[in-house]
């Protein structure tokens, strides 16, 4: 760049001035361009420097690679979300996406119309999405990541159980014992049997029959409300869903550590407008849904 303001410039003075440098560190920049060049390219004539043909011939293309280095190293301009067009991936669990999904994609078409989400299967959580770019954000319970992720809490969320209304283990007080005897669904796409809600009642000298294992907590619901078999979900981020499928929650009664949720991506997107942006809108739902 400083080769193309001294051509541009025809000037040693002006052109250190353009570059922020020095008379004598652009006059060491010129004897470098006439030494590859075998042009004197500036010469004396007076009290200024006017350009030789060599140099007169270069300097439109001088023009051209000048401006386009201070394009190169401009700030980035202004987001635009107005004009914003693009495509973002989360990463989501479907328990999370349910009470997610809406309100995230209502408040990025009310400022970003022109911008589509794709939520991708909890199938690539804990791998190399991220790094690959295969995944721009990823929001749940974050597992094992590559040492370089970036990661930000959210909140942590009380986990209930769910029950069809008229379960009969509403007609009691719901102790562990009485908890432990209903049939129960595990939630694992792993096909796993035991959870931390197993050793929660092992501390009692308890344990539960998973009667069924499903891979999402949407299919769990479903099953519970259609079956004697209870679940897990998240306390008051499902009402709505819960009230559609005519389930009730309930507090479990037993000590099991409330689910962290955060944040990760690459640090590739660190200073990208754009995936700030949606990142803030992550975050003020879930600041919503955490009340």
């Amino acid at each position: 760049m400083g080769q193309a303001s001294l051509l541009h410039e025809a000037s040693v003075t002006r052109a250190a001035e353009r570059l922020g440098t020095s008379p004598a560190a652009a006059s060491r920049k010129l004897a470098t361009l006439r030494r590859i060049l075998g042009d004197p390219l500036l010469v004396r004539a007076g009290q200024r420097l006017v350009p030789t043909p060599r140099a007169l011939q270069l300097r439109e293309e001088a023009r051209v690679l000048l401006q386009r280095s201070e394009a190169l190293f401009a700030p980035a301009p202004a987001l635009d979300l107005a004009h914003l067009r693009r495509t973002f991936t989360i990463q989501a669990g479907d328990l999370l996406l349910t009470a997610l999904g809406a309100p995230l994609m209502e408040r990025v078409n009310a400022q970003a119309p022109q911008v589509d989400v794709v939520f991708a299967p909890e199938a690539l959580e804990g791998g190399p999405a991220l790094r690959q770019g295969e995944v721009d954000i990823e929001v749940g319970v974050l597992g094992d990541l590559d040492p370089e992720i970036r990661t930000e809490p959210l909140a942590e969320a009380a986990m209930v159980a769910v029950a069809r209304q008229d379960h009969p283990l509403f007609a009691e007080p719901i102790t562990p014992s009485r908890f432990a005897q209903v049939p129960h669904i595990g939630i694992s796409r792993r096909g796993r049997l035991r959870g931390p809600i197993d050793l929660a009642l092992a501390q009692y000298g308890l344990s539960r029959r998973v009667a069924a294992v499903v891979p999402s907590h949407t299919a769990a619901m479903i099953l519970a409300a259609t079956s004697d078999l209870v679940c897990l979900a998240v306390n008051g981020w499902l009402d709505p869903l819960l009230a559609a499928l005519k389930l009730r929650s309930f507090p479990v009664p037993l000590d099991v550590p409330p689910m962290a949720m955060g944040m990760a991506w690459h640090p590739r997107h660190a200073a990208d407008q754009g995936h700030a942006w949606l990142r803030r809108q992550v975050r003020a739902v879930i600041d919503t849904l955490a009340g």
